[in-house]
């Protein structure tokens, strides 16, 4: 389902779906299609995003693309 198509059935709300399509621009995965896995109350989409595993996303339909940046060379420095 494309991302437009999302945001006619739920219109201003969040909602968790899985990618199934994504490309790379830069530091950003731009996300071209999804499967939905439905609304998500407001109040829960904190707690709903920082469950998500894989590629399972919350994201609020009021967003024209959904793009996610990609931070690369993320390490930890530990001292001896």
């Amino acid at each position: 389902m494309k991302w437009d198509e999302v945001q006619n059935i739920y219109p201003d709300q969040f909602v968790k779906f899985e990618i199934l399509h994504s490309k790379e621009e830069d530091n950003k995965e731009i996300i071209d299609e999804v499967a939905l896995i439905g609304p998500v109350k407001d109040e829960d989409a904190t707690h709903e995003l920082l469950n998500c595993k894989n590629r399972t996303l919350v994201y609020h339909t009021s967003k024209d693309k959904v793009e996610v940046i990609i931070r690369k060379n993320i390490g930890l420095r530990r001292y001896l």
